[in-house]
Order: C-alpha cells, then structure tokens, then sequence
C-alpha cells in the first residue's frame, strides 16, 4: 500500500514542465536574471488576477510583510493589532519594525480573527489592524474595514495562504489597503524556490516598497531610502507566470476534495472546518480538531497517511517572545492544542481522499 503523501510538490510540478523548461531557457538565453522582463510580466498579471493597481514582487512572503509595514512608516511606540492564531510570520513583521503586535483571540468556528474582539484593544496607539486569511479562508473584511474607518487606522492583509480566495466579489489581495503574498514552493501558487509579492491600490505605497526591495534605491547608486535587497528573480517570476494560469483549476480541485471531506468524514471525536462562503476559501489547509491530535496522527501515520500540524506552539508560547508566555488565549491555545491538518492538494487522487476518509470514519 503506498502512502498517502500530505504534499506531493514533485507531481504538483510535473503538469507544468514543458512550460518550465521552455521558461527557463528563455530565462537562461536572456542573459538577464534580476527585476527584468519576466518580473515585470509577472507582477502585471498577478495585478490584474487580484483586481489590483499595483503587485511589486519581493523576496518571500515575511519581506512582502515587513515592507508594507515599514511603507507605511510604522514604528517604535506603534501598535499593530494581529490575530493571536496565525503562523508566527505575521506578527515578525510587526517586531521587525519596532512596532508592537497586540493579539486578538480568533473566531473558534474559521480559525480567523474575530472581528468582534477587536475594538477593545484599540488604542491611541493603534495605527493598524493585520488580518490573516488563515488556511486559505477570506477573513470577514467588511466588518474589520468598518472599524479601520471609524479609527482612522490602515488595514493589512496577509494573503499567504489564500491566493484567489474571494470575498463579496473581490479577490484576497485587494480587500484593504494593502496585501502580503507568499509564494512558497508548498503555497497555493507556489515557485520553485522561494517569493513573494506586495499587491495595493495606493500609488505612494506601491512606489515606496518598490524603491525600499532595491536596496531603497530608484537610481543606481542613489539610495533615498534605508532599504533592503528583496527581489524576486527573473526565473521564479517565470515559473509563477506560468503557474497562476492554473490557478483557479487547481483551487477548485482542493475545493472538491474538501468538499467530499466534509459530506463523508463522519465522526464525533473529529471537528470538521466550516466555511461560510464557498468562493472564499482555497483550502491550503484542511485543518481538523480532536481532543487526542497525536494519537490520531499516530494511527494516520501507522495506515501510511501523512498528516501536518499547523502549528503546534501558539505564537505567544514561543521563546522568541519570552515576555508573552504568561498571557492566557484560550481559544488560540486550544486550537493550537487539537488541530491537524489533512492531505489535499490538486493533484490527490479521489481513491487517496476516499481512504483518508475511510480511516477517519474507523477512528474511535
């Protein structure tokens, strides 16, 4: 019996090559391998599939994060609120600027920030609210944008792990004023390699990280900002351009895998995710909670299942941030506690997503 792989990046990969290597000769014979023709070709469409004015494509998706905040010219004696359930790269870039991460419980039911809670953390410090449309699923935005106005305060989005989600008919990426994308060979739209981008309709923005990725320099050898080196790189802008033509296939092949998930799984130690619009989420994740994750992951892993936990320390348990591990989130720790996340990517096999099943509906 072979095992069910949670990500298989090599087959994922495959469907494109013929595209791949007649890019990476392309790439190869321009002679040109850093912010040429295939970055420019790429930020424009990944623009234009997101609905925005503006992509500037960076590094990796923690830069696409650091760059907006430090963009917008927050900094020590800031605060930036930010779910407390997230992958901890969210709140880095927050710490990166010298700003401070203030943490808001999620809701139980998306995993997602809980709009509701946000209004009591705000403060005359406040200067942002960073949402996280967690596992793939669109964060509710109309309400959180409502709030932002009546403050005054900018809204970021960390699109990580929803590219092509889509929320009261808009795409993720352009639901507030600014949005950072990951491009992790294991992401949604995912390179070869690591990349990121920054997606916004605010023209001084859009110019400001463009300048700040090149060492905050327009002009050669005149820096007018204190930049960074964080560009993506003439091959992987290649490999993406690709890539995102696939992108809405291969999301709602996840969706029809998470889809049969939900109608077949059936069993009462297991808690299934819910969604509340089906466009809006992209199922990066299939993420489950039970009482006793371990010993289901163990009785996955001995019927040649691989299983993901995402994430097993809460970011404010972290050592990294010492001086949080005595605050009390309960929601976030129990999520924390009890989930795992199942296999599902746009290349399963029903045969592999009916055993998954199986297995579950066996688990006692």
């Amino acid at each position: 019996m072979e095992t069910v792989s949670f990500l298989n990046l090599k087959k994922i990969n495959e469907k494109y090559l013929t595209e791949m290597e007649l890019a990476f000769k392309d790439v190869i014979n321009s002679g040109w391998y850093i912010l040429g023709k295939q970055v420019e070709e790429f930020e424009k469409d990944f623009a234009n599939y997101c609905g925005t004015k503006h992509c500037i494509s960076v590094a990796n998706g923690l830069d696409a994060l650091i760059l907006i905040v430090k963009a917008f010219g927050f900094g020590v004696g800031d605060e930036i609120i930010v779910p407390a359930n997230t992958y901890i790269a969210s709140i880095l870039a927050i710490s990166a600027n010298g700003a401070t991460p203030v943490l808001v419980e999620p809701d139980i039911n998306t995993y997602n920030i809980d709009p509701e809670k946000i209004k009591e953390k705000i403060t005359s410090k406040t200067k942002a609210i960073m949402v996280v449309h967690l596992y793939g699923q669109a964060v509710e935005i109309k309400k959180i944008n409502e709030i932002a106005k009546e403050y005054n305060l900018k809204v970021i989005e960390d699109s990580a792990q929803a590219h092509g989600a889509v929320y009261a008919g808009k795409r993720v990426g352009n639901l507030a004023d600014a949005s950072g994308f990951s491009f992790y060979p294991g992401k949604n739209l995912g390179a070869l390699g690591d990349g990121g981008a920054v997606t916004t309709n605010d023209d001084d923005l859009a110019y400001k990280i463009k300048v700040l990725r090149n060492y905050g320099s327009e002009i050669k050898y005149k820096n007018m900002y204190k930049g960074f080196n964080s560009r993506l790189d003439e091959l992987q802008a290649a490999f993406l351009k690709i890539k995102l033509k696939y992108l809405d296939e291969d999301n709602a092949r996840r969706r029809e895998i998470a889809t049969y998930y939900r109608k077949n799984i059936s069993n009462n130690t297991i808690i299934l995710p819910q969604v509340k619009y089906e466009e809006g989420h992209v199922w990066h994740l299939f993420v489950i909670r039970t009482e006793n994750r371990d010993k289901l992951q163990k009785y996955l892993q001995e019927n040649k299942v691989q299983s993901l936990i995402h994430y097993p320390i809460a970011p404010h348990k972290q050592n990294a941030y010492k001086e949080w591990n005595s605050m009390s989130l309960p929601v976030t720790e129990k999520i924390h506690e009890q989930v795992l996340s199942l296999p599902i990517s746009p290349v399963m096999e029903h045969s592999e997503a009916e055993r998954v099943v199986e297995l579950l509906n066996s688990y006692d």
